[in-house]
């Protein structure tokens, strides 16, 4: 391979390195540079390549630095060729503006929105380098207004222990915000505001479904605060997560065991540090049969996976009714749209916290190609046929009497 490098060839390679290095540009001076002849620095050099070559080169250069735009220039060094020492293209150096509109750069950076975001980001104090700069770029117009929003408002709060994190009053942020891009602003401010905050209490709803206690006539329906005076009635030997609000309250009677209302993803994490729930012998997750349902299972699991904050021990969480046999077994009630009737998308979220079984399940269920259905929805599946399946993993797992 010849080492000239041609104008197409060089605009190429410009336009590799303004993908990479526009955010330095844009964050301190940079010059994008790109040699143009590497090695050949003499005659014998020319010689090798052949004058001929040597020349058509020289001429294509010739044409195209009459069309260079602002900010690029050529630069030229003497080479001796055939006892005649003249200056010939070197290198090919760009300025930011000037990378883009020679490399079409258009369609890699709007160099203005970048401008105006790292000056936003300085003026509010943001800690901004090429890489931060690059990700808060990446972002939507509206979430990049409420990064610098943030950013600003925390200058002006030293404390954010007055709030939770869905109260902190920062314009345009969402409740959910700080899920997707906390840790963004964690960087950019030099402050974690999530740990900062106060922390929000878990609320949790219950049902109590033992038979013995139901016979007391006492409530059956309850809900627990963390670090409120009111405790459970009774210590559970078995725990069951559900989402479904019916599935809670009308649960089957099974001794020992209290049926807990989850509330996705976000929930998962916090019952993993109630005391009670992980002390319990067994603790098991009943969802849909969805993309949804899988992930949050994965959540869950992951999340009783890790110590408690308290020092209690890592926690196995089993599955009912979430499995590929479940999925061909309650097949008929399967649908490939919402409730609102839109169609059920694919997800490929990836979940290692699932079993293989459940793991075939999801594929299933969440493929891009072709399936018979997305969901099944677990108030679809007969209460009995739940409470079987919690009884038989239970009784699997409980060591012979």
């Amino acid at each position: 391979m010849s080492p000239l490098v041609s104008p197409p060839d060089a605009v190429a390679a410009l336009r590799r390195k303004l993908a990479q290095k526009w955010p330095h540009a844009v964050c301190a001076e940079h010059v994008f540079t790109v040699p143009l002849r590497p090695g050949v620095t003499n005659g014998p050099a020319v010689q090798r390549l052949g004058y001929p070559t040597w020349h058509q080169w020289h001429m294509q250069w010739r044409d195209f630095c009459g069309q260079l735009p602002g900010g690029v220039e050529v630069v030229r060094k003497p080479v001796t060729v055939r006892g005649v020492t003249g200056d010939y293209p070197a290198v090919l150096r760009a300025d930011l503006d000037g990378a883009v509109a020679l490399a079409d750069g258009a369609g890699i950076v709007d160099i203005t929105r970048a401008r105006a975001l790292a000056s936003n980001l300085r003026a509010a104090g943001a800690a901004l380098t090429p890489a931060l700069l690059k990700a808060a770029y990446a972002l939507r117009d509206n979430d990049t207004e409420v990064l610098v929003s943030a950013v600003n408002w925390l200058r002006e709060h030293p404390d954010a222990g007055d709030w939770t994190l869905r109260q902190l009053p920062v314009p345009g942020m969402h409740t959910k915000w700080l899920d997707n891009h906390g840790a963004l602003l964690r960087d950019v401010a030099g402050r974690d505001v999530r740990d900062e905050v106060r922390p929000r209490l878990t609320v949790i709803h219950l049902t109590y479904v033992d038979p013995g206690y139901a016979a007391t006539g006492r409530r059956r329906h309850d809900a627990w605060t963390t670090g409120d005076v009111h405790d459970i009635a009774y210590r559970p030997r078995v725990v069951l997560v559900v989402e479904n609000r019916d599935c809670r309250l009308w649960f089957p009677p099974v001794s020992d065991t209290i049926v807990v209302e989850g509330g996705g993803k976000a929930a998962a994490a916090l019952l993993a540090d109630v005391p009670w729930l992980r002390a319990a012998e067994h603790v098991l997750y009943w969802g849909d049969i969805d993309a949804d349902g899988y992930a949050i299972l994965d959540h869950f699991r992951a999340a009783l996976a890790r110590p408690a904050p308290d020092g209690a021990p890592a926690k196995h969480v089993a599955s009912i009714l979430m499995d590929a046999t479940d999925l061909h077994r309650y097949s008929a009630h399967g649908v490939n749209h919402d409730k609102a009737g839109r169609p059920l998308k694919p997800s490929s979220e990836p979940l290692p916290h699932l079993t293989e079984a459940e793991t075939i399940g999801y594929h299933t269920i969440a493929t891009a190609g072709p399936t018979p259905f997305r969901r099944i929805e677990q108030e679809a599946i007969p209460l009995t046929d739940a409470a079987t399946r919690l009884l038989r993993i239970v009784d699997d797992d409980d060591p012979p009497g």
